[in-house]
């Protein structure tokens, strides 16, 4: 048959299709029956509105700590009730990569489902689906960044996908979020050698749950694969028919949640957006290697008065780190680097460092002095349990990475430009002899997925940071922009646009003014 024949078949296919009505949603009932031996404590309801922003009776987006318990019934941990509250924090998770909901203009009514897996051992892993009554066929699947919950994706993803039709799902990479060891401790609480201080000057000591010996990285991959698995078959039952279409997105952690899920059961998923994604190369970088030089030397750059000539600064940006951007018109002294010190640069370190070297003495030697590269030739399974997480590059279906030239977490240069090159180096090592870089391809066969690295000049890794220093620019809708433009490209063979630099104001262009990478980390 010719290749026109086999055209107007499958259009003439399409048409008596939908000339026949699609039966009904089943509902919260057959889904439920569905997840009777895969869930715990599942609950279903359907609401008028599946966006955030409503006035729905239950809220689809739950109060903060309406959890109080395990899936066994089991009291969360904490020496008091209100230190254990922020183990789940739903409400302050959805802004945490989103300054707020994509605006649509019309409510989206479906069911809501949410429950603990019922194969975890440690009661924490948890899920979260959406079905809209009107559904396009296909299926989003989000990560989740940091350590937060099922619903961190809810303004920046699903309420983007939802008003397109898109059935969504989320998890939680099988853990809570934290609960604090100590409120007002100068040092680490003796009855808790993994407790973490939110920042050099805090006496506040948190727990982070994904530090426990029974919840490795390695399950942030697992519980964005099982919970594909999961969707995949609830849509069926729900809607009679798998997805046509699966799509992976996530920001930061969940960005590398995108990338190991394309990586390691890419025939799950038709493509994927990253969004600041974090990388791991347990030879380098990484966030052991590249946290230590911004704690060690930020003290002095403070001392400087902020002198962005100072050698603390300079060593700071000698580390793949963007310039800081600094406010002294406030008391005190207000700038970017300071947030993320305040923020995240410490507690982030002290995370990872407890989880892949415990032995080191935490803030006896200081994360400052930190030295992951000697120590994976001293200690005994660093190297090979970072190794358990590396991203690969070695993708099996359409990318894309979208991510901030001043993120001053993870550091372009060490974090979405390093990932670049691992791709680039696996389609080198998988090309069909003719020697040419695919990266800029549109392959759909498994050796040569097309990959996107759409930098945002002054974009950063926290959308709030926008607020306060008006030279940043938000990512949220480039991100979802990059999500629409790899759709059209897997659905309808659109091209992608080439990976390049989306200047203040502009947008991802077909012919862009800057391809590759932005010349500048900062444009004032």
């Amino acid at each position: 048959m010719s290749t026109r024949s086999t055209l107007i078949l499958a259009m003439l296919l399409a048409l008596l299709l939908c000339a026949f009505p699609r039966p009904a949603a089943a509902g919260c009932p057959e889904v439920l029956a569905f997840l009777a031996d895969k869930a715990v404590g599942a609950t279903c309801f359907h609401a008028d509105d599946l966006r955030v922003p409503n006035p729905a009776t239950p809220p689809v987006t739950p109060a903060n700590n309406s959890i109080t318990t395990f899936a066994d019934g089991t009291p969360l941990p904490g020496p008091t009730a209100f230190l254990s509250a922020f183990s789940f924090t739903p409400v302050t998770d959805l802004g945490v990569i989103s300054n707020g909901p994509a605006p649509t203009s019309s409510a989206v009514p479906g069911i809501q489902v949410e429950g603990w897996f019922a194969h975890d051992p440690t009661n924490e892993a948890r899920f979260l689906l959406r079905f809209p009554d009107t559904w396009n066929g296909k299926l989003v699947v989000a990560g989740a960044s940091g350590t937060r919950s099922e619903f961190n994706g809810d303004w920046a993803w699903s309420d983007y996908v939802l008003p397109q039709g898109y059935a969504y799902a989320s998890q939680n990479k099988g853990v809570l979020n934290l609960y604090f060891a100590s409120l007002a401790s100068a040092t680490q609480p003796a009855t808790d050698p993994l407790a973490c201080r939110l920042n050099p000057s805090s006496t506040l000591w948190a727990h982070f749950y994904d530090n426990d010996p029974q919840k490795p990285f390695t399950q942030w991959t697992q519980y964005m694969i099982l919970t594909t698995f999961l969707a995949k078959e609830a849509v069926r039952v729900n809607y009679h028919h798998h997805p046509h279409r699966t799509y992976a997105v996530g920001t930061s952690n969940g960005g590398y949640q995108v990338r190991r899920a394309l990586e390691e059961a890419p025939e799950l998923f038709d493509g994927g957006v990253d969004w600041e994604g974090t990388f791991i190369d347990p030879r380098g970088p990484n966030i052991l290697i590249d946290l230590p030089p911004a704690i060690k030397n930020f003290p002095d750059y403070v001392a400087s008065g902020f002198d962005p000539n100072s050698q603390a600064a300079q060593n700071i940006m000698a580390a793949g780190y963007p310039p800081d951007i600094v406010n002294k018109t406030v008391t005190p002294t207000d700038s970017l680097w300071l947030r993320y010190s305040n923020s995240f640069w410490e507690v982030t370190a002290c995370q990872w460092q407890e989880r892949f070297d415990p032995t080191y003495n935490t803030y006896g030697s200081g994360l400052g002095n930190y030295d992951y590269l000697s120590r994976i030739h001293t200690v005994h399974g660093v190297f090979r349990s970072v190794d358990k997480v590396e991203t690969t590059g070695d993708i099996g279906k359409p990318l894309i990475t979208v991510a901030g030239t001043m993120d001053a977490l993870l550091p372009i240069k060490r974090g979405a430009r390093a990932y670049e090159a691992r791709v680039l180096a696996s389609s080198r090592h998988h090309h069909d002899g003719d020697g040419k870089d695919d990266r800029e391809g549109d392959h759909q066969d498994r050796d040569h997925p097309a990959y996107r690295l759409y930098e945002v000049q002054n974009g950063n890794h926290i959308e709030a940071n926008a607020l306060v220093f008006p030279q940043l620019v938000v990512i949220q809708k480039h991100a979802q922009n990059a999500f629409d433009l790899l759709v059209d490209h897997v659905e309808h063979h659109e091209k992608l646009p080439p990976s390049q630099c989306i200047p203040k104001g502009g947008a991802i262009s077909q012919s862009p003014t800057e391809p590759g990478h932005c010349a500048n980390l900062f444009v004032p």
